[in-house]
């Protein structure tokens, strides 16, 4: 019978990912109910020193994968490896996070696997033994409570910024193993040519506590400008609407929504933001949501917690213009 809760960890260019002690700690919790240990598998280059650290998020054991193969994310080295780790170490559940890399990994290593999967969840619980995930359907109108019977793993992803991060309070050692895997370069049928960077140094979109986004009422890239001064000021990302980016005012990586990127901050202040169903499908489950938009027949209005009726080229201004007195 197949026992422990496998959690694959996520790192870029050495440096663990948020989503990384969210997932480890979901599987703390989850490990605990079933009486059973949180294993983490953790892949890249010269990583060694990473592994330790999820010992203070509640994992028993930690497997990692050393390889210059794996140094960057490519879908066929990745879930071949997890593939052989996993059958050998027969894990009753297996979580990753549902990031860009995490939901095309997940995908993979289920087919592999030949198992079921549960993509970007939100919530998980333990229901008779088994692992039970409510997951957002019809674009966020929606949610399913689905769970699993007759096998294993049972294999979900969890979505970034809703899990909360939980450090043990008493972390003893943790076994920390070292396995060594022949990697078929020939399997290997995608290669890394580039990485090209985002400009600046504003946190990570789905990371991000705090997302200051813009739609059709910035009326062009220029007026972008505010929302930056503003997002600096918080700490911020600066997000986008599919209106926005579609009219080249903003870059695709910084699209919100169904066909772009699913956050959910603590704080989403949308600015001329009209209230698509396909924007509200990536960020309905944001902690807060302001909106401000003149038109009071937006639809964003009805999803938003605090709303603002008037121009965003009044309020904004002079919400940085506060902000800034209440920084000094």
């Amino acid at each position: 019978m197949p026992q422990g809760v496998c959690v694959v960890a996520e790192q870029r260019e050495g440096v663990l990912r948020k989503i990384s002690y969210e997932t480890v700690s979901e599987g703390r919790r989850l490990a605990d109910k079933l009486g059973q240990k949180v294993l983490v598998l953790l892949l890249g280059s010269n990583i060694k020193k990473k592994a330790e650290l999820f010992g203070n998020y509640g994992a028993d054991k930690v497997i990692f994968i050393d390889a210059p193969e794996l140094e960057v994310y490519t879908p066929d080295a990745y879930s071949a490896v997890i593939t052989k780790i996993v059958e050998k170490e027969e894990p009753s559940i297996l979580l990753m996070g549902a990031s860009v890399q995490g939901k095309d990994l997940a995908a993979r290593l289920s087919a592999k696997l030949d198992v079921g999967m549960a993509q970007d969840c939100t919530s998980f619980s333990i229901n008779n033994g088994n692992l039970e995930a409510l997951r957002p359907v019809y674009a966020g109108k929606a949610y399913a409570r689905v769970t699993f019977e007759k096998s294993w793993p049972q294999m979900a992803t969890s979505r970034p910024n809703v899990m909360s991060i939980s450090e043990v309070e008493t972390s003893g050692p943790i076994e920390i193993v070292e396995e060594k895997i022949n990697i078929d370069k020939n399997a290997i049928k995608t290669k890394v040519l580039e990485i090209i960077k985002d400009k600046g140094e504003r946190v990570n979109l789905t990371e991000a506590d705090i997302i200051v986004s813009g739609g059709r009422g910035m009326g062009g890239s220029e007026s972008f400008r505010i929302l930056e001064e503003l997002a600096d000021l918080l700490g911020a990302a600066v997000g986008a609407s599919r209106a926005a980016v579609d009219s080249g005012w903003r870059p695709e990586a910084d699209q919100v929504g169904q066909t772009g990127k699913v956050v959910s901050p603590n704080l989403y202040i949308a600015c001329g933001i009209s209230g698509a169903t396909q924007h509200i499908a990536g960020m309905s489950t944001s902690k807060y949501i302001v909106a401000i938009n003149k038109n009071k027949e937006a639809s964003i209005f009805q999803k938003a917690d605090f709303g603002v009726v008037a121009d965003l080229f009044d309020i904004v201004p002079s919400l940085t213009k506060e902000i800034k007195k209440f920084k000094e």
